[in-house]
């Protein structure tokens, strides 16, 4: 039995998983709609021999992708971590897959336990659209201000009431985050907003993506992010970006919960991006 185990019946496990959101509406399970939350639970019942419950850090929107969300379920199955992952890639579609597995103390809760979560959303800035990452990235043909565009990041690190970047349907009691950091990186023709912060409210990085568009066509100045953030009204900033680009990537939590987990690379396996 390993050491991790609060009660001798049960065992929790973190896992990681990497999934094409382009098949499924979002992550959370949902009546007659696919979710990647139930294709996974599907294939760790199958080998548990018993229901299986998964639980994310985070509930991605349809089409969303992940490279890392992290999630936890506690079952009385006893299975190795290799069968465990062996035999859930076996079963699950071809666009999820588990990446790690580990046995993890009683209170770990994969959602309410994590203390900040990160995303990169990828733009692929070129004249003719993508074949290749079709589906992967959100296209710009125009050109772009990369320099404008990072400079108006940084109006966002720090702790900010985010209404103008919320969704009307986000359900979250109160719209302030703390953003640690917001950054834009260049990848040749790919451009990749990397930000983490305390938690993110519903279409909030895709809002955010929206309004980065059009002060990189020039249509509105530098500061009208830190302006954005001050009016505090949803229906003055820009269209909500494209699902495509987006990628769940990490979830942080407490020193004695994240020196059990696994380092694994943060990004779109087929980026080459600071860690």
């Amino acid at each position: 039995m390993n050491n991790a185990v609060g009660h001798t019946d049960t065992q929790t496990y973190a896992i990681g998983i990497e999934f094409n959101g382009r098949g499924y509406r979002g992550w959370q399970r949902q009546q007659e709609v696919g979710s990647v939350q139930e294709e996974v639970e599907r294939a760790l019942s199958q080998i548990a021999n018993q229901p299986i419950e998964v639980v994310a850090a985070g509930r991605t929107d349809a089409g969303v992708h992940a490279s890392n969300m992290v999630a936890h379920f506690v079952t009385t199955a006893r299975r190795n971590p290799y069968n465990w992952l062996r035999g859930a890639n076996t079963l699950l579609p071809d666009d999820i897959a588990l990446r790690w597995l580990v046995p993890m103390p009683e209170a770990f809760h994969a959602r309410f336990g994590a203390i900040a979560r990160r995303y990169r959303y990828v733009t692929l800035n070129q004249p003719y659209r993508p074949a290749l990452l079709h589906g992967q990235v959100t296209h710009q043909y125009q050109p772009l201000d990369w320099a404008a565009m990072q400079t108006a990041c940084q109006s966002l690190v720090g702790q900010h009431d985010f209404t103008s970047f919320r969704a009307a349907a986000c359900q979250s009691k109160q719209p302030v985050r703390q953003v640690a950091f917001a950054n834009l990186y260049a990848h040749g023709d790919l451009w990749v907003l990397d930000i983490q912060a305390d938690g993110f409210l519903h279409h909030m990085v895709r809002n955010i993506m929206g309004s980065l568009y059009a002060i990189g066509r020039g249509e509105q100045p530098v500061t009208w992010l830190a302006d954005l953030l001050t009016i505090k009204d949803r229906s003055q900033a820009a269209p909500t970006a494209p699902a495509d680009g987006l990628y769940f990537i990490n979830a942080l939590y407490p020193p004695q919960f994240q020196t059990l987990l696994p380092k694994v690379r943060l990004s779109p396996v087929w980026l080459n991006l600071p860690e």
